[in-house]
């Protein structure tokens, strides 16, 4: 059986960590390559960096602050934000990064996942969707969160596979930053409409939370940031937690 796996995110503005509530209010937590290494070091499986103001701003993703948390780390690192061209893919994955995670680009040109799947291998394009509810269903945002796609998070995420995506990185906008819990029913939604390994993001507060998404959501890996950075838990806890849960784990 698979373990699941447990990914840190940093999300990074001007070269610091930050955090905020629902991509609000952002504030500085840290400094990449430091936090980075602390989490390989308590037994995180990935790194997942974002930039979570590139695509806003118009610019590309800092590659000197890649370089030196890539540096830094022997477990794979997820880098997006501010990929917008298959160009960005390359000079990205040649800064440090193992995998590359297209949001924005991808809804405005789903051709793109195929071309990077092509050259690099599927296995180093992972797809983010940002979901927010929206009556009964859900809907696809872009831009940081700010605008809406016209998409349906499931359709998305089936076709997004369709193209070569390797995996899902799913954040629930609902959730995000408020530590109340993952939306377990996005994640199961989408997890059992696709066959790739789907990332639950969003709304993680403790262990719990992911030992839920992880079992009812039937998640392959979660993510979370503040109850690591705000040092609620250790990574070596969380999966403490899970073992204990009966959820397979790398210790």
């Amino acid at each position: 059986m698979l373990t699941k796996r447990i990914i840190p995110c940093l999300d990074v503005r001007a070269g610091k960590v930050v955090k905020g509530i629902r991509f609000q209010n952002l504030q500085d937590v840290g400094d990449p390559p430091e936090l980075a290494a602390r989490y390989e070091a308590e037994g995180a499986d990935e790194i997942v960096f974002l930039d979570v103001a590139a695509t806003i701003e118009e610019r590309r993703t800092m590659h000197d602050v890649i370089r030196r948390t890539a540096e830094r780390l022997f477990i794979p690192l997820t880098v997006g934000g501010g990929i917008r061209a298959f160009e960005d893919i390359r000079d990205t994955l040649r800064a440090g990064a193992d995998k590359v995670s297209i949001n924005t680009a991808a809804v405005l040109d789903p051709d793109l996942i195929t071309r990077g799947a092509r050259a690099f291998g599927r296995q180093c394009i992972v797809v983010a969707i940002d979901s927010k509810r929206a009556g009964t269903g859900h809907a696809v945002y872009t831009h940081a969160g700010s605008k809406p796609s016209g998409r349906e998070t499931v359709a998305w995420a089936r076709e997004a596979e369709r193209r070569g995506a390797g995996e899902i990185l799913l954040t629930s906008i609902d959730a995000d930053g408020t530590t109340d819990g993952f939306d377990v029913e996005l994640t199961r939604l989408v997890a059992e409409a696709v066959r790739i390994p789907v990332i639950a993001s969003g709304g993680c507060g403790n262990a719990a939370h992911i030992v839920t998404v992880l079992k009812d959501g039937k998640a392959d890996a979660a993510l979370a940031a503040s109850i690591f950075h705000y040092a609620r838990l250790t990574v070596g806890q969380v999966k403490r937690a899970m073992r204990e849960a009966d959820v397979p784990v790398r210790l």
